[in-house]
């Protein structure tokens, strides 16, 4: 009789071992990732080109924490790249906006594009 009391308190146990790790380990590798894609995200405010991941500069290893704490404390992505954005200018994100004048770096290529296809479409159709 004592040893099926002991082995469901042991069993007992090993489910909420197994239940902590379960809700614990998916919330860590999801904040793990959200970190791990903002700072591809953001450059590097001393250095040329390379992002805050890529970087071991001062500055890089203060936005890296900064990204860190914020993340922990719940905000979303948009909150702390619009803060950043505050706060190092809008040249610290490696890609630009998609609004504003940040409109023409991504529809400007486009549209060349498009227009070289009309002109040679039409230089063929004429000869």
């Amino acid at each position: 009789m004592k040893v099926l009391g002991s082995f469901r308190l042991w069993l007992v146990a090993l489910v909420a071992v197994g239940a902590l790790v379960a809700i614990a380990t998916p919330r860590t590798s999801a904040d793990a990732a959200r970190i791990s894609h903002l700072e591809s995200l953001v450059r590097c405010p001393s250095c040329e080109d390379l992002s805050v991941a890529q970087s071991n500069a001062t500055t890089a290893l203060a936005v890296r924490h900064e990204i860190v704490t914020r993340v922990h404390r719940g905000d979303s992505d948009t909150a702390i790249l619009t803060s950043l954005e505050a706060t190092y200018g809008t040249s610290v994100l490696l890609s630009p906006p998609t609004s504003g004048l940040g409109v023409l770096l991504w529809a400007g290529p486009v549209a060349l594009i498009l227009l070289a296809g009309a002109v040679a479409t039409r230089l063929v159709r004429r000869r």
